[in-house]
């Protein structure tokens, strides 16, 4: 999948990690896993879910994509939003 870890999350220390299937993202500060990026069918198209691992907290918006990395990088988006970034 053509997903990376965006600038603004390594200028920050954190690193993103494929799952071993290749459907989700796990993002990592310190070498702990903090979030969950997993795209998802929706309407036609895909949403992103985004979770808080510690809490269950969801930080996504809703929106959909076209394809599964649009909605893995607006999840990205998503998330740098709720931190403030």
């Amino acid at each position: 999948m053509g997903v990376t870890a965006p600038d603004w999350l390594t200028k920050h220390g954190g690193e993103l990690r494929a799952s071993a299937d290749d459907r989700s993202w796990m993002v990592y500060f310190a070498g702990e896993m903090q979030y969950v990026i997993v795209p998802t069918p929706a309407d036609g198209k895909h949403a992103c879910k985004v979770t808080q691992t510690i809490n269950g907290k969801r930080l996504d918006a809703g929106a959909t994509y076209p394809t599964v990395d649009d909605a893995a990088r607006g999840g990205l988006e998503d998330l740098r939003k709720a931190m403030g970034w």
